[in-house]
């Protein structure tokens, strides 16, 4: 991947997190489910931001990660709060770690 493709490709996932953490935008299950998978191969790649986070920040970021797949498994309603909870927890699990 040449830089010119690298940085327009991170541009990109930049926005779509914006997108998804903007709480005017719709958010749907497809959107979380592709934030939990951004979040986890971010952890699984050993990213720098990540092996930069505290103890107890990595435990912030991992419990609102479960927070937010386990309301995914559950299937809860997709009011409007609900919604805003799901961004919060993914704002948090992604915290350090964004692009």
């Amino acid at each position: 991947m040449n830089e010119h493709h690298s940085r327009t490709f991170q541009d990109q996932t930049k926005q779509k997190i914006e997108r998804i953490l903007d709480p005017t935008y719709p958010l749907s299950r497809d959107d979380v489910v592709w934030m939990l998978g951004y979040i986890t191969k971010k952890v699984a790649d050993q990213d720098p931001a990540v092996l930069g986070l505290s103890q107890p920040r990595l435990l912030q970021n991992f419990h609102a990660y479960a927070e937010a797949a386990m309301a995914l498994i559950s299937r809860r309603s997709s009011s409007e709060h609900e919604a805003e909870r799901l961004r919060e927890w993914l704002r948090e699990a992604s915290h350090g770690i964004r692009s």
